[in-house]
């Protein structure tokens, strides 16, 4: 999703000249073949846990998780203000969204890509967060390569190349032997066990129907369409998720770098492929899939979403994006939004009480304060 230049941010972390060419020499060396520490390398079968910061080994009863922070939208070029409240808000991992640097340039080049992360990686404060806590990661239109792009951007290898590089995916991860950077990990034991599914909205897209009236409230630049033959995750994901949604879990962080439950808008969603919306959610249901909760960042707002109609059981989706530039003047209907949007710079935080069987959904500023906060109950999220 494109915008408007926003207004600047001055950041509460500014990092020396020097220690940015220090991590950029170092991240350089890594594209080079070095070793480069980077995010957690998430085991190749089945779930995971963590051992050591950014280090995952075998399953079974490591610590359950308190809190996951996340977000997107960061332009590598801006001031990044959040990382310092972030990192004091003390989560259990991060997740990087999608948009997670800005390479969408065109005529595409993937030395653009690799400047683009070694520009993240060198600013202080994100270093400072991926050295203490776990990160994973999908991506969108931004890092991917192609604004609003899909199926048919001829450079997708090479972006995931750079994508998984900078994770520092080991040579036998999943993600380098089959299409696309979908990605599954879980933690914690029976009673307390969280399962996070990243999926990937770009590799297999189909185009979207454009719209016939430009900026039109609802119909900004796509409207639903109902080809049968139009898919977001392609038949080889889609039968990795069927797979995922019925392996044992209390609650569910399914990341999508595009809105899933949201309406009232014509943006890049998944409702304007009402088909691949709605077989997603009868995969839930015939999975029995338990405590869902949906992730979803590019459209440089906040907000909590509710989905009760189409699903046995509620479903929620919680917008964290625009970590560096939030759209402070997006206005639109949001028929099954819960509250307003939240329209400054902020991340968001998925808060798991286990002892009240409670997850909540928060919107924190750049001082680390919650401003939007959706209270759900494990148990509602239950056939």
């Amino acid at each position: 999703m494109s915008l408007p230049p926003m207004q600047t941010i001055r950041p509460n972390i500014a990092p020396t000249a020097a220690i940015k060419r220090r991590r950029l020499l170092s991240f350089a060396a890594g594209a080079a073949g070095l070793q480069v520490l980077g995010c957690a390398n998430p085991s190749a079968h089945g779930p995971a846990t963590v051992t050591l910061p950014n280090v995952l080994g075998a399953t079974g009863n490591e610590k359950p998780l308190a809190r996951i922070a996340f977000g997107s939208c960061i332009d590598q070029t801006k001031p990044q203000p959040l990382w310092a409240p972030i990192l004091a808000s003390q989560p259990d991992l991060f997740i990087l969204g999608g948009d997670n640097v800005y390479a969408s340039k065109q005529p595409f080049d993937i030395a653009n890509t690799h400047l683009a992360y070694a520009t993240l990686a060198a600013n202080e404060g994100f270093a400072q967060l991926r050295a203490a806590v776990p990160m994973f990661a999908t991506w969108d239109d931004h890092d991917y390569g192609l604004n609003d792009g899909g199926a048919g951007f001829e450079h997708k290898q090479a972006s995931k190349d750079a994508f998984l590089k900078f994770l520092d995916a080991p040579p036998n991860d999943p993600r380098r032997s089959r299409d696309g950077v979908y990605h599954a990990v879980s933690y914690g034991s029976v009673g307390q066990r969280v399962q996070i599914i990243l999926l990937d909205n770009r590799w297999f897209l189909s185009k979207w129907k454009p719209t016939d009236q430009r900026d039109a409230p609802g119909k900004e630049r796509y409207v639903p369409d109902a080809d049968p033959s139009k898919t977001i995750l392609g038949a080889a994901q889609w039968a990795w998720l069927e797979t995922q949604l019925k392996q044992p879990a209390d609650v569910r962080i399914v990341v999508s770098g595009i809105q899933v439950l949201a309406d009232g808008h014509g943006w890049e969603r998944w409702g304007n492929f009402p088909m691949e919306r709605q077989k997603l959610y009868d995969l839930i249901t015939s999975t029995q899939a338990n405590g869902v909760v949906f992730l979803s960042g590019d459209r440089h707002i906040g907000a909590v979403y509710k989905e009760t109609i189409k699903m046995p059981h509620p479903l929620y989706e919680i917008t964290s994006s625009g970590m560096t530039h939030p759209w402070k003047e997006a206005k639109e209907a949001g028929p099954n939004r819960v509250g307003e949007l939240f329209t400054d710079l902020h991340y968001g935080m998925v808060e798991l009480d286990w002892a009240k069987r409670l997850i909540k959904l928060q919107l924190r500023d750049a001082q680390g304060v919650v401003r939007r906060e959706q209270v759900v109950a494990i148990a509602a999220l239950q056939r």
